[in-house]
């Protein structure tokens, strides 16, 4: 695992406002030895679970359900599950859709968000956030050029203030995740901003967090 910083690293656009903290697929699925296995996540997880722990009521898991078999997916999505039909849910123990037994216990007052696809902005998501009117939100989980990619995309896509928290998301493939830190960083820099979690730990501290 790499980081990439340069100077589009930090928080350029102030003080943090209504905000929450989406935790994207931290899940036993990619945590532990399965053909979907994402070696250092175990290495991120301290991190998210201090970002959690700032206010674990502001916090939104996501969780990646795998379809039952291929059969049940449309276009492509029956081919890829046809590819890792060991990830289905008729041959993969259910237990290992859950979160990490770290994060597992902030649920509640943390809320998860379930999705059978990369991106959570299917379902009713844009309208939770915006009945608590959240127009940031802090972003960790995995993987960095997959479902985090997905989740940013689109929640850019949708006007979000998105902050990347850049040693709490991770990766099962070092070379795209680093290509992929600095797209983030010098590709969207009107849109996205990369902190280190003692970086946003330290805004907190300095009070640049607001409700």
């Amino acid at each position: 695992m790499s980081l990439i910083e340069n100077e589009h690293s930090g928080l350029r656009f102030g003080a943090i406002e209504h905000w929450a903290h989406l935790c994207v697929d931290m899940q036993r699925m990619f945590a532990e030895p399965t053909d979907w296995y994402t070696e250092w996540m175990a290495r991120v997880i301290p991190n998210a679970v201090s970002i959690v722990d700032l206010e674990p009521a502001r916090t939104i898991f996501t969780r990646f359900v795998p379809l039952r078999s291929p059969d049940e997916g449309f276009g492509t999505w029956r081919r890829y599950y046809e590819r890792w039909h060991s990830m289905t849910l008729a041959e993969l123990d259910p237990d290992l859709v859950d979160l990490v037994p770290e994060l597992a216990p902030y649920t509640p007052p943390a809320i998860v968000v379930d999705k059978v696809v990369m991106s959570p902005w299917h379902g009713d998501l844009h309208a939770r956030l915006l009945s608590s009117s959240v127009n940031t939100l802090i972003v960790t989980g995995a993987e960095t050029e997959v479902c985090v990619l997905a989740t940013v995309m689109d929640g850019i896509d949708l006007g979000y203030r998105m902050i990347i928290v850049t040693d709490a998301i991770c990766s099962s493939a070092d070379e795209t995740h680093d290509a992929m830190m600095r797209i983030y960083q010098s590709r969207f820099g009107m849109q996205v901003e990369t902190v280190t979690t003692a970086e946003l730990i330290a805004a907190r501290l300095e009070g640049d967090f607001r409700s």
